[in-house]
């Protein structure tokens, strides 16, 4: 016999942070950075046959002011770097980032000097999307689990704790280069 027992119908018992986290899994406004051909995949997640609209996801907004959501799709060139970095930077917080398809992941098939090996040496990458290219079931996939991680993110003072948790236990990971396995 529980608190919830005692309340006439109707009423709906949560937190403050699982209301805003609501909140704020429901309003997600996705940049476009399309660069390559993974961009096509992704203006194909948003139309009519997918409709990205039924997660409140339907315009793609055109000012990173606008946006909280960078989707990052296909190869990023070093002279475009600077350029991902100015507008993640401008893009309000809370933001999430996703690196669509292999290029964007680690520079794909591109091992040479002009292409960035990864966009996450330029911003911080929430979800990886793997793929050449990525089907756009695949990048509702991600951005459903987006929104799970965005549902369970702390607030406030909490967030700043889990923040400083999650850096000491990147810090204390261990370094790909002495991983032993399939990787050596």
């Amino acid at each position: 016999m529980g608190l919830e027992e005692k309340l006439p119908s109707g009423f709906l018992l949560t937190t403050v942070e699982q209301a805003a986290g609501w909140v704020r899994k429901a309003s997600v406004f996705p940049a476009t950075f399309g660069l390559a051909c993974c961009a096509i995949e992704m203006m194909t997640t948003g139309a009519g046959r997918y409709d990205l609209a039924r997660f409140g996801m339907e315009v793609f907004r055109g000012s990173p002011r606008q946006a909280d959501l960078m989707i990052v799709a296909g190869r990023v060139s070093q002279k475009m770097a600077p350029v991902l970095r100015q507008v993640y930077d401008q893009m309000p917080n809370p933001k999430w980032v996703i690196s669509m398809g292999v290029c964007a992941s680690s520079g794909g098939m591109f091992n040479n000097y002009a292409i960035v090996q990864g966009v996450d040496h330029i911003v911080p990458v929430d979800i990886y999307l793997p793929g050449c290219p990525p089907r756009p079931e695949m990048l509702m996939d991600a951005i459903l689990k987006l929104h799970q991680k965005i549902q369970s993110s702390k607030l406030g003072v909490n967030a700043a704790e889990a923040a400083r948790e999650a850096e000491e236990a990147a810090l204390k990971a261990l370094p790909t280069i002495e991983m032993k396995g399939l990787l050596r």
